[in-house]
Formats: structure tokens, C-alpha cells, sequence
């Protein structure tokens, strides 16, 4: 069973959409004792980051999300690797989680670049990643955002793209991982990344 964290911020359905076309079980929930029941868990988020810690501490999920990401695969989608960093540059003043050291940054102006980084874009892959097992270096996932993650922990990111600065779009620490892109929009690399989370 893969639990899918719901504190209003979007992206769910699609989420359960995609995991539900690879036969996976799937539960949107925010109950405590379903998300600490669940196999493995996934915080997805579209929206801002200190909106969506508001929300975390309203329906009271910021102890079970530590909990879940101590003891089972757990993976953060777009906002979701966001909160699981320390602050953000979105939303001064506003921890975030903590689970993993770093911090959110406001993706630099460059001329002919827009903001937010929209569309498709390749990844440099970290051989050895189990999120990317099976999955060629270079290729193309779907991004949607204007901060990027910058980790204290260089050896924790399994991927990097470029957009007018080095992001790292994606991470693996223990049994954490994440992605800044959307894998369920991410035709079939995503779903691959999906399935590797799912067999974890």
C-alpha cells in the first residue's frame, strides 16, 4: 500500500492516477494511523512553500511525516522535496521539515530564460541511484517551479539539471528520496521512476 499525503496541495489525482496505472494500491489520506500503516509514502505539493507548512501543522502531520520518512521508503514530489529541506527564499522565516539539510533558493533571471522553469528538461543522473535504476542518463522529466534546491550534502543528489544555474532535482538519502519534477507528468521516465519507488 502507498499512502499519498493530502494536506490541500494539489497534484494528488495525478499522483494516484499514475501509480494506479502500474497496478500499485494506493490511499489518499492524512489520517495518522493509515500513512504510518502504509508500506511506503509520498508527499506531493504544488503551491508555496510556507502556505504548505501552515498546512502540515494544521492537520497535525509534520511528527508523522518524520516518523514515516525514519522507517519506510518515503518520496517528495516538486513542493514536497522542497519541505523537506530547511527554508526557503519563497517563505522567509518558515522552517521547513528538516528531514534533509539545505535550502530552497529563487531560481536566478537570465535573459531568454523564463521563470517559472516550465516544460521538459534532461537530467544528469548519478550512476548507482535507485530511483533512476533502468532509466538512460539525459533523459527528459517535466519540471514546474521557480525555487530550486541547493543540498548542503552534495552526495545525497542522484540528479542535477541546468536551468540558469545547477539545480538538483532530485535526491536519495536512506530510505528519502525525492524529486523537484513531476514524475507523474513525465510519460514514461516517470512512470519508471514511479515503479523503481514502488519495487523499493
Amino acid at each position: 500500500m502507498i499512502a499519498i499525503i493530502d494536506y490541500d496541495a494539489g497534484n494528488l489525482k495525478s499522483v494516484e492516477k499514475a501509480l494506479l496505472s502500474l497496478n500499485q494500491e494506493v490511499v489518499i489520506t492524512r489520517e495518522k494511523e493509515s500513512l504510518l500503516k502504509a508500506d511506503k509514502v509520498i508527499l506531493p505539493g504544488v503551491g508555496s512553500f510556507g502556505d504548505a507548512m501552515n498546512n502540515l501543522y494544521k492537520y497535525d502531520l509534520v511528527d508523522t511525516i518524520k516518523e514515516c520518512a525514519k522507517t519506510r521508503p518515503f518520496l517528495g514530489i516538486c513542493l514536497g522535496l522542497q519541505l523537506l529541506f530547511e527554508s526557503s527564499e519563497e517563505s522567509v522565516g518558515v522552517k521547513g521539515l528538516g528531514i534533509l539539510p539545505g535550502k530552497i533558493y529563487r531560481i536566478p533571471a537570465k535573459e531568454g530564460f523564463k521563470i517559472p522553469h516550465m516544460g521538459w528538461n534532461s537530467l544528469e543522473i548519478k550512476k548507482g541511484s535507485k530511483l533512476f535504476k533502468g532509466i538512460d542518463n539525459n533523459s527528459y522529466v517535466y519540471f514546474v517551479h521557480s525555487y530550486y534546491l541547493k543540498a548542503d550534502d552534495e552526495s545525497i543528489v542522484s540528479a542535477k539539471t541546468e536551468y540558469t544555474t545547477c539545480i538538483h532535482a532530485s535526491v536519495e538519502k536512506g530510505n528519502v528520496f525525492a524529486c523537484q519534477f513531476h514524475p507523474e507528468k513525465s510519460s514514461d521516465v516517470g512512470l519508471k521512476i514511479l515503479e523503481n519507488f514502488a519495487n523499493l
